[in-house]
């Protein structure tokens, strides 16, 4: 019988311990997942002239996951410590649930890749149009030009037909274009005006390749990340409802030798006091002993009914 505890206590402990580890990952996985989806978020609030809003979703999507994950890990982690059958299910229901939104994040994510080249042509050249125009457009477009080492949409000549220099310039050669200063990889004061500078070299290539890598490649890492985190959250549903009947077992199994090892003491717990069982054999002799006191009575003599043989 001992031994049979021991196994038991210890599977109780395995489970436990194994629920823990399991809560402790999906909690630094959670981490991971807000600081993807808080870098992504902040590139693309960089570029958000060129990105369309709905843009914003997945990454958005994939910092609530990371917090709801957190508040289901621990869940987990407490239904471990007290050994919960309903809050360890609770946990693996509510990991199943976080399981549905990784995988629309997922879907989203690749959806949205599909989608970049189209949009990025689209802004960045509509951009280019209200440069002049719009003070918060020009700076995000130098903000691009500047930070990436890059100069129009496709290539510097893209500036020909939306900046006003260009079309003014008289004095400009056929294969020359004025670009704004933050085309230019160095610069060099004018002579006649020191608040004016010159390029001297700009940028040989547009900021289509640059942006359309950087926005492909924030839309895959959401996708791969989500839908592996997806998809080990997935065993990890498993794990927590095989844990729960495991515990569930254990519990059932180790209730029933209580009862056995009470029933074998002849122990019942009644209304908060202790008695010997009715079917017990010394219940016969507290009653004979609660009719009367022992010695109380006198001798009883045994008279036959039948007649005498003799």
């Amino acid at each position: 019988m001992a031994n049979r505890d021991l196994e038991l206590n210890s599977g109780m402990r395995c489970a436990k311990y194994m629920l823990l580890i399991v809560s402790f990952m999906f909690a630094l996985t959670a981490i991971l997942l807000i600081m993807v989806g808080t870098t992504i978020q902040t590139i693309f609030g960089d570029f958000s002239v060129f990105i369309d809003g709905h843009f914003t979703s997945p990454p958005a999507l994939l910092i609530a996951i990371g917090f709801i994950l957190i508040a289901v890990a621990t869940l987990g982690a407490y239904g471990a410590v007290k050994e919960s059958v309903m809050l360890i299910n609770l946990y693996g229901v509510s990991l199943f649930l976080v399981f549905i939104l990784e995988v629309a994040a997922a879907i989203a994510a690749f959806v949205m890749q599909t989608q970049v080249r189209e949009m990025l042509m689209r802004t960045m050249t509509q951009a280019l149009s209200d440069y002049e125009s719009d003070n918060n457009v020009a700076n995000a477009v130098d903000f691009m030009q500047s930070g990436l080492g890059c100069c129009g949409v496709v290539e510097p000549d893209d500036w020909r037909e939306y900046y006003s220099y260009n079309k003014n310039g008289s004095h400009l050669e056929a294969d020359d274009v004025v670009v704004p200063l933050s085309c230019c990889a160095s610069l060099a004061e004018n002579p006649n005006d020191n608040n004016d500078y010159n390029c001297l070299e700009p940028y040989e290539y547009g900021c289509f390749r640059k942006m359309n890598f950087i926005m492909s490649q924030s839309a895959m890492l959401i996708a791969t990340g989500a839908t592996t985190v997806a998809f080990v959250q997935l065993l990890g549903v498993l794990c927590a409802f095989m844990l729960a009947k495991t515990l569930r077992r254990n519990k059932s199994i180790r209730e029933a030798r209580r009862w056995q090892l009470q029933q074998s003491l002849g122990v019942l717990i009644s209304g908060g006091k202790m008695g010997l069982p009715a079917n017990s054999a010394m219940s016969g002799y507290q009653q004979l002993e609660s009719n009367g006191e022992v010695g109380s009575h006198e001798p009883y003599t045994y008279t036959p009914q039948s007649p005498s043989v003799n």
